[in-house]
């Protein structure tokens, strides 16, 4: 049986695609290997301190988390514990819930799954029948409410599950893509690509929501009067 002359050309031209791929992945990488050879031991040593250096501080910026309580989903008894817990970090995430609703069991699971990963944020619970003022103060209606606070200023909420696919079984990694819009974690995904958007049953529109996101105007101030 003859082969058809269209299949081989297509052939051809994917296998020299791909030569050259493979071509300029090897200059790069000599490029690289003659950097490294020109470099003489004094320049090598000056590297090797300046990468060390970023270890330990890095190490320690870890270790001062930590000592913050970052790395753990923490309940706090009370909303005047909350202040001071916004005042000691960067980036909180506070999950405002009450007992009685099955939907912050939900995010507890999901939470508790984050903070282990996003060192970076401190992330707490706070039951919403202990913090009236607060709850007023931040115009918690829904329950649950994420409230996300950078520089001790609350910026963004996440109100029930409505920006996580409008349901019940949303993924971790889709609250994850959530928190990185809101910038309140180092997010390592595209944001432009939420990972719903693939999960026909959530049916979500991703331009729709991110006008949604974008149009919420929130700038509470989490200090303390």
């Amino acid at each position: 049986m003859a082969t058809d002359p269209s299949v081989e050309l297509f052939a051809k031209a994917i296998e020299n695609q791909m030569l050259q791929t493979t071509k300029i992945m090897e200059e790069e990488l000599d490029e690289e290997l003659e950097k490294l050879d020109k470099m003489d031991e004094d320049e090598l040593e000056r590297l090797r301190v300046r990468r060390l250096e970023a270890l330990k501080k890095a190490q320690q910026q870890k270790q001062e988390w930590i000592s913050k309580g970052h790395g753990e989903y923490r309940e706090i008894p009370s909303e005047r514990d909350f202040f001071q817990e916004v005042k000691e970090s960067k980036n909180v995430v506070c999950h405002f819930y009450r007992d009685s609703t099955f939907r912050c069991k939900i995010l507890d699971k999901h939470l508790a799954a984050l903070a282990k990963k996003h060192i970076e944020t401190k992330f707490l619970k706070l039951n919403v029948e202990k913090a009236p003022f607060l709850c007023e103060r931040l115009r918690i209606k829904v329950i649950p409410t994420l409230a996300l606070v950078m520089d001790g200023k609350t910026k963004d909420y996440v109100v029930g599950f409505s920006d996580l696919g409008s349901t019940d079984d949303f993924t971790t990694e889709t609250l994850e893509w959530r928190l990185g819009y809101a910038n309140v974690i180092n997010y390592s995904g595209n944001l432009m690509e939420p990972p719903f958007q693939n999960q026909k049953k959530f049916g979500t529109n991703i331009t729709k929501m991110e006008k949604t996101i974008r149009g919420k105007k929130y700038d509470s101030d989490s200090d303390d009067d």
